[in-house]
């Protein structure tokens, strides 16, 4: 793996990532065609660097809107843990029974199968990037058509638990963008895009060291040869994908604030498309 493939893949990442277009289906696919094996430990180790570059980003980014909502006050402050704590909670148990439910039926009597061994297909990251791509395209057309909640309104616990379930629903699939499946579940649930996107991504930088931890610990039982010539490289893949995804969200931002969030869904159909057209050719 060269540098020059370790920074396009981080500009990838950084930018995927933190728009509502899956990150991780845009990486497989760009590793498959660098002739990289997504599913490698080394490929683990840059994917880890680069998730924790852009939760640096994500924190930098929005610091001062969390300020401001969030922890303006130690009220303000609770009714957050709360929403976030039940919201996480939420993710961690459906996500987990999602998994189990996947290993014991498709991996039934495969020993040592785990739900990693599904992220390098593309047969299903594109269906799981069509199912996306009609959940943002249906938030997006529906602006404007539904009940909106005032910006000075707080979202409420059963709103924050809806994100947090979706974002369950998310964890076992690459295709199945994050960002785009909660910012889009919340705003259809009355959220602003606003609050939405705010709470979404408070939600990404609990979720992020965790799953990163979970990643770091099945490294322990992989084959290291490679690391360390792999740990340089991965570090400044981190920092190109720290700047990408302020891009990312700069743009996110504004495409959410001028009505134009169906467009990511639209994208999404068309990648599910080219995707689908690249396992059907055999990658």
């Amino acid at each position: 793996m060269s540098l020059l493939q370790v920074i396009v893949l981080a500009v990838i990442q950084g930018l995927a990532e933190l728009l509502p277009v899956s990150s991780s289906a845009h990486v497989v696919v760009a590793e498959k065609l660098m002739g990289l094996d997504p599913s490698s430990p080394t490929m683990t180790l840059l994917l880890v660097m680069l998730h924790t570059g852009t939760m640096f980003a994500v924190i930098v980014y929005f610091w001062k809107q969390w300020r401001a909502t969030f922890f303006s006050s130690r009220a303000a402050f609770g009714r957050f843990a709360w929403r976030a704590l039940l919201a996480t909670a939420l993710t961690a148990v459906i996500g987990e029974a999602l998994v189990k439910v996947i290993e014991h039926t498709i991996f039934k009597g495969a020993p040592h199968a785990q739900i990693e061994d599904l992220f390098s297909h593309l047969g299903i990251i594109a269906p799981a990037l069509l199912a996306a791509g009609v959940l943002i395209l249906i938030a997006g057309l529906a602006e404007g058509h539904g009940p909106r909640s005032d910006d000075d309104r707080e979202m409420s616990t059963g709103q924050a638990g809806l994100i947090g379930g979706v974002q369950g629903l998310c964890l076992p699939f690459r295709g199945f963008s994050r960002s785009g499946a909660t910012i889009s579940a919340g705003m259809l649930a009355g959220v602003t895009k606003a609050r939405a996107e705010a709470f979404s991504f408070a939600l990404a930088v609990i979720l992020t060291p965790p799953v990163v931890a979970r990643e770091v610990l099945r490294l322990r039982h992989a084959d290291t040869t490679g690391f360390a010539h792999a740990a340089f490289p991965s570090l400044i893949g981190a920092v190109f994908a720290f700047l990408a995804g302020l891009l990312a969200l700069r743009w996110l931002s504004a495409w959410l604030e001028r009505g134009r969030w169906y467009y990511f869904g639209i994208y999404c159909l068309l990648a599910s498309g080219a995707v689908f057209y690249l396992h059907h050719v055999g990658y």
